[in-house]
């Protein structure tokens, strides 16, 4: 399978032109979903796959394809490959951005090369992957794969107060394709880790076989506002020591479990906010994951049950708003398994995963077989502006795609 490589300078050049896209006045990286940093990037993206002579479609929910049909493909169902562009704040260059630009690399090679696909093969710049401006995460794909009403998640309100379909129409990328249009054979998805793992193991390539479930909630808790100084302990109804008993039976749950149970308090925000102000209210959001979905449950039970207690205890009302809830996703074997084989044809070292990230890859695997590839993150960095991967591990990945996809799109 190994006797192409991708051209490891384009590819390289394009992942730091894409990550000067969307600096703020701080130099922080912020490309959140249909903004105006959002707009430059897919600006960029389309840019690119026009220049690859790729036809570019946008559906309604503003997923960007790229699609490479060549003569003999006929109407078979293309071989897909991509990720997203959207970023969290103050994000690194890699997460979703690599995928992408990895996945055209790999179809303009193949293309350079002569090769003859037996069918499609497309790139795919999913919307809305992070969930920092609108929820949920992951939109674009979930509605892809039929698990979100479009015209419900475009009616999406986001942090600033905007619709998530007026904003993709003010910045030009709210298609006409309906959501799903373009339904694949198999889709692949090249990441960085995002996770210590790879690099501990001094592992080269993630053979990745499943995705952990996600659940996540919005917690608010209402107590009684009253004087810091005057009031005593014993008579307090304090929003912010019960936040805090939640986010610590948390952490001990987490602790406790014999899965690889972990939990997230994210954000957490108190009224009246003042330092001599017993908190009246305690808005917060858990983020809980778990590999195994019995497993998953049991948490979800055990922090409801808390929420019972700890309201009764404390004097506090609480109340509970469910943002997400995915099920734990096995990838194709025999996707993750070719995986292996490119990493062996290639004299790199590989070993199956777990992703503890969530990932579009998740949602597509409801309608097509589906995998991951991951390469090494140092120190286990995402989501930050440290977020790094050498370059040749990089270009291992993406050289690793390139033999998937000559597997899976092969001439009959």
């Amino acid at each position: 399978m190994s006797n192409y490589s991708i051209d490891a300078e384009r590819l390289l050049l394009r992942i730091r032109t894409l990550g000067a896209i969307g600096r703020d006045s701080d130099g922080r990286l912020v490309r959140l979903a249909a903004s105006d940093a959002d707009k430059l990037g897919r600006d960029q993206l389309v840019s690119w796959l026009k220049g690859a002579d790729l036809d570019v479609v946008v559906d309604r929910i503003g997923n960007i394809f790229g699609i490479w049909k060549p003569e003999g493909a006929g109407d078979q169902q293309p071989l897909l490959l991509g990720s997203h562009i959207d970023t969290v704040i103050d994000a690194g260059i890699y997460d979703g951005c690599y995928g992408v630009l990895s996945a055209l690399e790999v179809i303009e090679t193949l293309k350079t090369a002569g090769f003859q696909p037996s069918r499609p093969i497309a790139v795919v710049a999913f919307t809305n992957e992070e969930g920092v401006r609108f929820v949920p995460d992951m939109v674009g794909s979930l509605v892809t794969a039929g698990g979100f009403d479009v015209d419900e998640a475009l009616a999406a309100v986001g942090i600033d107060g905007r619709r998530l379909g007026e904003e993709l129409a003010r910045i030009g990328y709210a298609g006409a394709e309906e959501p799903g249009f373009l339904r694949p054979h198999a889709y692949l998805e090249l990441h960085i880790e995002q996770g210590p793992v790879l690099e501990r193991e001094n592992i080269s390539i993630g053979a990745v076989e499943s995705l952990q479930g996600i659940s996540w909630q919005r917690v608010t808790i209402d107590g009684q506002a009253n004087h810091a100084g005057t009031t005593p302990i014993s008579m307090r109804r304090d929003a912010g020591l019960a936040a805090a008993r939640v986010i610590t039976f948390l952490r001990d749950r987490a602790k406790a479990s014999k899965s690889r149970t972990v939990a997230t308090v994210g954000t957490i925000r108190f009224e009246p906010n003042a330092i001599n102000v017993i908190p009246s209210r305690a808005t917060f959001t858990i983020d809980l994951r778990d590999p195994n979905e019995d497993s998953l449950q049991e948490q979800e039970a055990a922090l409801s049950a808390f929420f019972d207690s700890l309201s009764e205890e404390e004097h506090v009302t609480i109340s509970v708003e469910r943002l997400a809830r995915f099920q734990p996703v096995q990838f194709d074997q025999r996707i993750v398994a070719l995986i292996e084989q490119a990493a062996r044809d290639r004299g790199l070292t590989s070993m199956r995963m777990t992703s503890g990230a969530g990932h579009d890859a998740q949602m597509i695997a409801r309608i097509a077989p589906t995998a991951m590839i991951f390469v090494p993150s140092v120190g286990g960095v995402s989501h930050n502006p440290k977020e790094f991967t050498p370059d040749a591990a990089l270009v291992a990945g993406a050289n690793i795609l390139l033999d998937l996809a000559r597997e899976v799109a092969a001439p009959l």
